[in-house]
């Protein structure tokens, strides 16, 4: 009688690989992003991926505002802008002298009012809103323009997740600021420019150059490639193209209302 043949043996099942902590998600985003966002990938949506580097960054930033506006040295400098900006305008003959002294003392009065309230207000917005408006627009490029297959939410929380290069931005800009006594040093090419003055288009375009800003943008091509399948260079152009283009457009129209106004 023949025998039946033996039924194969079930195949091994191939083990999951266990979960990447949070922690270690955000240091990777430092020090391999390849590998942060390829554990991002399969892994089941999770809203502190977002939520934690929003936060990191919003405590940063009022850390960082606290101290910035103690230093007597930035407050001489505010108080000289705001002279300066009343003498231009008293200049071009569109205040008098004593509509500009009323002036100065009403922004000594409320004007560190309005700073208190953006500087608390401010991190807030950008914690909060930019992983779910940068989550919008890198998931429209990712499925639409590089032909991934992604849901929205894995572009908020890699988004979120690169935030943690914001916060250490933060802290870098805040060490030069108090370093060096000028509000307006950051880790850009305009550290080179004496006098800096943020109404120059090219002072602000020098301000545009800066390494902090490459480097979250070129985490976050890195991550668009990940998700979506595509290589890093096409990520790149789509994602410093976006951002090059909203600062021409953001530079260009600070330029456009200086020369309306008579800046």
């Amino acid at each position: 009688m023949d025998q039946a043949p033996p039924s194969p043996e079930p195949s091994p099942t191939m083990p999951t690989p266990p979960a990447m902590p949070l922690g270690t998600r955000l240091l990777n985003v430092f020090a391999a992003p390849g590998e942060a966002f390829e554990a991002l990938k399969p892994a089941p949506s999770t809203a502190a991926n977002w939520l934690v580097p929003a936060v990191l960054f919003i405590i940063t930033s009022w850390l960082s505002a606290w101290l910035i506006f103690s230093q007597d040295s930035i407050k001489q400098q505010l108080n000289d802008i705001t002279d300066q900006a009343f003498q231009k305008q008293v200049d071009q003959g569109r205040l008098s002298e004593q509509q500009a002294e009323q002036a100065r003392e009403a922004a000594a009065k409320y004007g560190g009012i309005g700073s208190k309230i953006g500087a608390v207000a401010g991190p807030v917005i950008v914690g909060f809103a930019s992983p779910f408006c940068w989550g919008l627009i890198f998931w429209l490029v990712g499925n639409k323009a590089l032909k991934g297959n992604f849901p929205y939410m894995k572009a908020v929380e890699a988004v979120g997740l690169t935030n943690a290069i914001g916060v250490l931005e933060v802290i870098v800009r805040t060490l030069l600021v108090v370093a060096m006594g000028n509000l307006y040093a950051a880790p850009n090419l305009a550290l080179a420019v004496k006098g800096f003055d943020p109404q120059n288009t090219l002072h602000a375009i020098l301000a545009m150059v800066n390494i902090m800003i490459f480097w979250l943008l070129l985490v976050r091509s890195i991550g668009v490639a990940r998700l979506s399948g595509a290589t890093v260079g096409k990520a790149a152009i789509w994602v410093f193209g976006i951002w090059a283009f909203y600062t021409a457009v953001f530079i260009g129209f600070g330029a456009a209302m200086k020369a309306a106004f008579g800046g």
